[in-house]
Parts: structure tokens; C-alpha cells; sequence
């Protein structure tokens, strides 16, 4: 009977502990839906919109479209610059949790350079993380297939086509076009960002530096779904991004060609001028470098080579090279004599082989041995006759001298339309107060009429002197850009650069000097034999300047070829036709024996081909411009130094530094 009660109790407990079990249950499932309940309300509910974009931003993401850079031509339309595709590797920061150890992996997979990786995280570090960065450029199909292969091993990381930038003319137009390259750390903090999106390189140097804006365009997007390891599943709208324009140079592409030729080999720098606007025909730094190999990042052992090759080929000697201009000067100081009224064009000068100044006993050296005798104007400058201009230095005195000369552009930036162009030196008593304490001595006035002492011009700027006196003394600044184009199918748009006043005031002063300069080639100058079989009457002069100084007659005596080929500078200058010049040219050669020798070919040579692309027959070459004998070209001007002391050079002349417009790329 007991036992059958404790039965009884245990039944009724088990019953009511399983009661307040299901309901301790049931309150806690009740109170879990209702979490559930108020979770889904927050999340569906209250906050819907916010986290339905959140939803869609993981799913569908925007993505930039770099614009394609407009295309380079020369004149004619020969291409310059153009755009190829090409494949990279991409990486998107976010996707990848150990940078270190998926970049040591995938190098096992695809070459990867220390350069590259270097570049790379430079990006990352000015990115953002959910950007993709270019990792390598320029893959080949054997990269391409072993990645792909490898692919689903690296999470974040991806192919993408791109264009790159191809340089057809290669070495020619290095010093022109100049290049682009990789856009780095420094970049990216004076880039706009918004305009850079998603661009992997930007114009370095040249004409791609100096017109990046008209060159790059604006980038489109486009959305893109994406899956959950963030590779594109679908493009769902696309908005076109605008190319950058088409730019058409000035530049003569069979001149340029044929003026890097005539160098063979020879450092030096040419520059021609259409003194009726200004426009650049011709641009040659010799030696030069290939273009292309700076577009994907230069290697090391690439780059080194370049900057300490002794004939420093990055350097633009045509935009920063600085020489001592000789006897080229003499031209425009005779011009200023007449326009200044201290010269008529029949005064005369006697030259006995040495100029002494007044009250002095320091004398300087006439070219020729015993002088010319009595010279005017005409035949000072066709036979080059030193004594003619240290007198008239001497009385224009330092301050009309430099006054003047800068009117042709001496000692001031031309404002051509390149990045990195230097000053030069014009001679003037402020130029020296500002370095020396000394004050200006006459003697260095007599050396500057001759081109030389303190004188440093570079090729641009002889160039834009000549032409600006070829045309009869109007000024345009020098310029590459000739027309812009929207699209290939677009018309042209000319750009007008205007000119300005004109320095010279009389024109008979003018063709006094011009039938000084017409002599010197024409009749019995230092340039003799430069003008047979040309069809155009060419005015022109030459300048050889000493690139070490001479105290006895050792050089005099001296005929081997080898060592006077080395001596000194060798400069020319042209314009043709004569009596209304449509090009002008400036030729300077690092190391030459005479200005009219070694230059004057090269000049020759650029005006043979300027009359073949204008339509007419190439001329017949003369046969003093390869082989120059004693009997057919009189002994080319020498400017010496003088017997006593000259004028230290100056220590702070511009001086290359063996890179492309001082930049790294």
C-alpha cells in the first residue's frame, strides 16, 4: 500500500516538473522569436534602407575606366605616340589578409621584380583598400596562362587589359615626346584624384608632361556585380569615359630623321624655326635613348646604364645644354650697332690682328694673323673679323650690349612649350654683381662681343635669335603644338600663337646684316661652298669657340686633325631664302675643329630635306659640305683667347645632370 503511494507522488512530481519545464521552454522560445521578431523589425523595418544599400554596395560595386590618352602626330600625321592593349596584374587591398606572404607566393607563379614590388606598395599605401593597384605591367602570354592556372590560389588579385603607351619613332623623338611612366606615391598627392581614377600612368617629361591635360582625358565607370571572393559576375551599366585629345606638332618627322642623321653619331643638339610663326621643325639632342623603356618601369641595370653613360643621352642638350654661342653673336651685335646709331654700314674698322683697349697695354687677337685689313660692316661679319666687334662692344658698353641682346632672347627662357628649359647666361653687370664682387671690367665686354667669357646659350635660344632676326625682327615664341583633335574622326583645331613687336626699327639695317650673313656663305666667309647647288640663296654664320683657353701660338702650329677636331665648339646658324626666310636653323656640336666645317654640313643637310618636303627636288649636295679642303673654304673664324688673361668662365653656368629635364623617372 505505501509502495503504491510513493508511485503515486513521484507520477504527480515528474508531471509538474515536466509542466514548468515546457513552460520555462516555452517562455524562452517566445522571448528567442521575439528577439528574432525585434532583430528582423530593426534590421527589415528601421533600418531597411541602410542596410539594403550596404547589401547592394557588397553585391554591386562601381569600378573606374581610365580614359585612352590622346595620340601624338608630327605635322603630317606620322604617328608619335599611341596606345596599344596589354595585360596586368591587379590587386585589391581588402581581399588579401597577408600581403608579405601572397606576394612571395605569387612570385613563385609570375615573376615579380623588387622594382615592382617597391612601386607597388608605395600605391598601396596612397590608396584605397577596396581600389585595385597595379602590381606588373605588361604581361606576357606565358605569365598570363601560369596565373591563370594558379588563379583560384590568390584571392584579390586579378588580370585586367589596359592600353600602354608605344613610341614608334623610338629614339628620334625621345628628346620631343618624351614619355610616360608609372604614377607614384608623389603623384598621387598633386594628381586630382577623381580625373586619375583608376589611370596607371601619367606623362614624365617632354611634350607627354607639358600637355597632360589635353592628353588624358576623363574617366568613365561602369557597375559591375560581384561574387562573394569579388570576382565580376556581370557589368550592369557603363558610363563611356572621354579620350584625351589628339595633338598634332609642329615637328617635321623626315627633318627630324634626317637632322639626327647628320650628327653621325656626334653630341651635339639642332633646332629649326619657321620664323613666320614660330613653329618648331626640327628638335634633335644627340645622343638620345629609347622611349619605351621608361613606359612599364625601366629596370635598374636599364636606367644605370643611362645615367652614367659618358655621353649622358637623357640629357636634352637642345632644351638645357649651355654653350658659349662664338662668333654666332656677331650678327645681331652688328644689327644693334646700327639700330643704336653708333654704326653706319660703310664705317670701317682697321684690323691689324689685334685689338688693344685704349689707354692699355692688354690686347686681344684678331682670327687671321695680321688681320683683315680695313672691314665695314658687310665684310666684318662675312669674314668674321674680331677687331670689328671688340671695338663695338666697346663703345655699345655693357649695358646697351646686354640691353639689346635680350631683345632677341639672349639670357631669358624662350617659353617654348617644354618643361625644363634653362636661362643660359647673357653678360651683364647685374648678372655678375649678383656672384662676384668685383666689378665689371671693359675687358669683359670685349670678349662678349666676340660670343665668348661669360656667355652660355643653349640651341633653343640661338635658334629663336636667328629665327626672330629672319623675320625681320618679330618675335614668336617657339612652339611644338600645332593642332588639337577630339577624335580621329575629328576635324583639326589650328592654335594661334601670336607675335610680338618688332626689335628692329629700320629695315635697310636689316638687309645690311643680312648681306653680311649672305656673304659669309656666298662670297668668300668662313661658310664658302655651304650654298652650291642649294636653290634658295642661304644666309648664314658660323662660330667656333674655344673650349679651352689658348695663351701661345702651340694651336696655330698644331694640324692634326685629331686634336682639332676636339678643340673646340662648332656652331651654325642659316635661314633660307634669303631675301624672305622661311626656315631657320642653330647647329651645335659638343666638340668640333670649326663652326663652318663640322656644323655647317649638318645645317646643309637640314635645308636640303626642308626643300624636299616643301616640294621641291632634293638639291645637289656641295662638294665642299663632306670633305672640306684648304682650297675650296678659306680657314673658319677661331675666337681666341686673350694674349693676356681672359675672364674666368662662370662657376655657376647651368651644367647637365645627366637626367631628362632634371626629373627621375
Amino acid at each position: 500500500m505505501s509502495t503504491r503511494r510513493a508511485s503515486i507522488k513521484e507520477i504527480r512530481g515528474e508531471v509538474a516538473l515536466f509542466r514548468r519545464r515546457a513552460l520555462t521552454g516555452f517562455a524562452l522560445i517566445l522571448l528567442g522569436l521575439g528577439a528574432l521578431i525585434g532583430r528582423y523589425v530593426y534590421l527589415q523595418v528601421l533600418h531597411h534602407d541602410e542596410f539594403a544599400a550596404r547589401s547592394e554596395q557588397n553585391r554591386v560595386k562601381p569600378r573606374a575606366i581610365p580614359p585612352a590618352r590622346g595620340l601624338i602626330y608630327d605635322r603630317n600625321g606620322v604617328l608619335l605616340a599611341d596606345n596599344v592593349p596589354a595585360f596586368r596584374l591587379e590587386v585589391t587591398p581588402e581581399q588579401v589578409k597577408d600581403m608579405d606572404d601572397m606576394l612571395g607566393r605569387l612570385s613563385a607563379v609570375v615573376p615579380i621584380s623588387d622594382d615592382d614590388i617597391a612601386t607597388f606598395k608605395k600605391q598601396v599605401k596612397g590608396s584605397r583598400r577596396f581600389d585595385g593597384v597595379p602590381l606588373k605591367l605588361k604581361l606576357t602570354e606565358d605569365e598570363i596562362g601560369r596565373f591563370a592556372v594558379n588563379r583560384w590560389r590568390f584571392p584579390g588579385v586579378d588580370v585586367v587589359p589596359y592600353l600602354t603607351r608605344r613610341y614608334p619613332q623610338g629614339a628620334v623623338m625621345a628628346h620631343v615626346v618624351g614619355y610616360v611612366s608609372r604614377i607614384d606615391a608623389d603623384d598621387l598627392t598633386r594628381l586630382d584624384e577623381s580625373r586619375y581614377k583608376g589611370t596607371t600612368h601619367v606623362g614624365r617629361i617632354g611634350v607627354e608632361r607639358y600637355y597632360e591635360d589635353l592628353l588624358h582625358g576623363t574617366p568613365g565607370y561602369e557597375l559591375v556585380e560581384v561574387n562573394a571572393d569579388g570576382r565580376t559576375q556581370a557589368v550592369l551599366d557603363t558610363t563611356a569615359p572621354t579620350p584625351g585629345k589628339n595633338i598634332y606638332l609642329s615637328i617635321d618627322m623626315r627633318l627630324q630623321k634626317v637632322a639626327q642623321e647628320a650628327f653621325a653619331g656626334r653630341s651635339g643638339a639642332a633646332v629649326a624655326i619657321d620664323p613666320r610663326n614660330g613653329q618648331v621643325l626640327a628638335f634633335v639632342s644627340v645622343p638620345d635613348y629609347d622611349p619605351n623603356l621608361f613606359v612599364n618601369g625601366i629596370s635598374h641595370a636599364d636606367y644605370t646604364a643611362l645615367t652614367t653613360a659618358p655621353d649622358k643621352p637623357l640629357y636634352n642638350r637642345a632644351l638645357r645644354g649651355v654653350y658659349p654661342p662664338g662668333s654666332t653673336v656677331k650678327p645681331f651685335i652688328a644689327l644693334g650697332g646700327l639700330e643704336l646709331g653708333l654704326r653706319r654700314p660703310s664705317d670701317t674698322v682697321l684690323s691689324t690682328g689685334e685689338f688693344c683697349i685704349p689707354g692699355q697695354s692688354r690686347c686681344y687677337r684678331d682670327d687671321l694673323r695680321g688681320g683683315n685689313g680695313v672691314v665695314n660692316l658687310v665684310r666684318a661679319i662675312e669674314k668674321s673679323t674680331n677687331t670689328y666687334f671688340y671695338k663695338l662692344a666697346l663703345d655699345m658698353g655693357i649695358d646697351r650690349f646686354s640691353a639689346w641682346m635680350s631683345k632677341f632672347g639672349f639670357g631669358a627662357k624662350t617659353g617654348i612649350d617644354l618643361v625644363g628649359e634653362v636661362e643660359g647666361i647673357l653678360p651683364s653687370r647685374e648678372w655678375k654683381a649678383g656672384r662676384s664682387k668685383a666689378g665689371w671690367f671693359p675687358g669683359e665686354t670685349i670678349i662678349a662681343g666676340i660670343g665668348q667669357g661669360y656667355w652660355a646659350v643653349t640651341p633653343l635660344q640661338l635658334a629663336h635669335a636667328t629665327a626672330t632676326f629672319a623675320g625681320k625682327g618679330i618675335p614668336y615664341t617657339p612652339h611644338l603644338l600645332l593642332d588639337t583633335q577630339d577624335g580621329v574622326d575629328s576635324p583639326r583645331v589650328a592654335q594661334p600663337f601670336p607675335a610680338g613687336e618688332s626689335v628692329i626699327r629700320k629695315s635697310a639695317d636689316w638687309d645690311a646684316v643680312d648681306e653680311g650673313m649672305i656673304a659669309v656663305i656666298n662670297g668668300t666667309g668662313t661658310g664658302i661652298g655651304l650654298g652650291k647647288g642649294f636653290p634658295y640663296i642661304i644666309a648664314g654664320k658660323s662660330g667656333t669657340a674655344e673650349r679651352f683657353s689658348r695663351t701661345t701660338n702651340a694651336y696655330n702650329e698644331n694640324k692634326n686633325l685629331a686634336y682639332l677636331a676636339t678643340r673646340h665648339r662648332a656652331l651654325f646658324i642659316a635661314y633660307t631664302p634669303a631675301e624672305d626666310p622661311r626656315i631657320a636653323v642653330a647647329v651645335v656640336l659638343e666638340a668640333g675643329a670649326w663652326g663652318a666645317k663640322d656644323s655647317g654640313p649638318i645645317a646643309r643637310k637640314i635645308l636640303d630635306e626642308w626643300v624636299v618636303d616643301n616640294g621641291g627636288e632634293r638639291p645637289t649636295p656641295p662638294g665642299a659640305v663632306d670633305v672640306v679642303t684648304s682650297d675650296a673654304v678659306p680657314e673658319p673664324e677661331r675666337e681666341p683667347a686673350p694674349t693676356s688673361s681672359a675672364p674666368p668662365p662662370p662657376a655657376d653656368a647651368p651644367v647637365d645632370d645627366g637626367t631628362p629635364n632634371g626629373d627621375t623617372p
